[in-house]
């Protein structure tokens, strides 16, 4: 049994339809992925503002002890625990800054808070891709080992929330209160840099 031609023109407007339908889909699609959820924004935003509390203590430390405390907070509140810097790093028996989570992605891609802020906040928070997080995580201790005063390769780290990391981890490996005050300062400028990128996301 043969069946009347279609006309033309219902081809045409059924096509058109169907191309519409596609492109709404698509578009839907591309604004999922592009904008975080406002509790995640407001997650990472807490804790950069719990970072910078710790941070305060760590700038006006007037012992060692207090300023290894402060920046062991910082260290574990960036890390996270998929992270063999996390934990207790000055020794005293305690864990500060105990967090589940990191703001930046565990040594085998531990969810973090950072993560869902990727496509947003720039490369300052993130510094790029974390496919490999492993190599990410070696690139920063290996500089942290081979740091001089003469050699600083910290500022070849593209995350600036790895160098704030970077400059926790030789306050702590220094009795020097100065020495903890200057580190203070530049790990200041790098908690700018990331709450300007998290603040993007808004």
């Amino acid at each position: 049994m043969t069946h009347p031609p279609v006309p033309p023109i219902r081809i045409r407007a059924a096509l058109g339809l169907l191309a519409a339908a596609l492109l709404l889909a698509g578009c839907g699609s591309a604004d999922d992925g592009a904008a975080p959820a406002n509790g995640a924004v407001a997650a990472a935003e807490t804790r950069v503002q719990e970072i910078q509390h710790a941070l305060d203590s760590w700038r006006g430390a007037d012992s060692a002890p207090v300023a290894h405390r402060a920046a062991e907070t910082v260290s574990n509140l960036i890390t996270g625990p998929g992270v063999d810097l996390y934990g207790d790093a000055d020794g005293d028996g305690t864990v500060d800054g105990p967090v589940t989570q990191g703001l930046l992605p565990g040594r085998a891609g531990e969810a973090s808070l950072g993560a869902p802020l990727s496509g947003c906040a720039g490369p300052d928070l993130l510094g790029g891709s974390w496919a490999d997080p492993t190599t990410r995580w070696r690139e920063l201790t290996d500089r942290i080992a081979t740091w001089t005063p003469q050699s600083n390769r910290f500022p070849q780290l593209p995350s600036h929330a790895l160098r704030v990391v970077g400059w926790a981890r030789l306050t702590l490996g220094s009795t020097s209160v100065t020495d903890a005050h200057e580190y203070a300062g530049h790990a200041q400028l790098h908690v700018d840099a990331v709450r300007t990128a998290i603040a993007a996301c808004r």
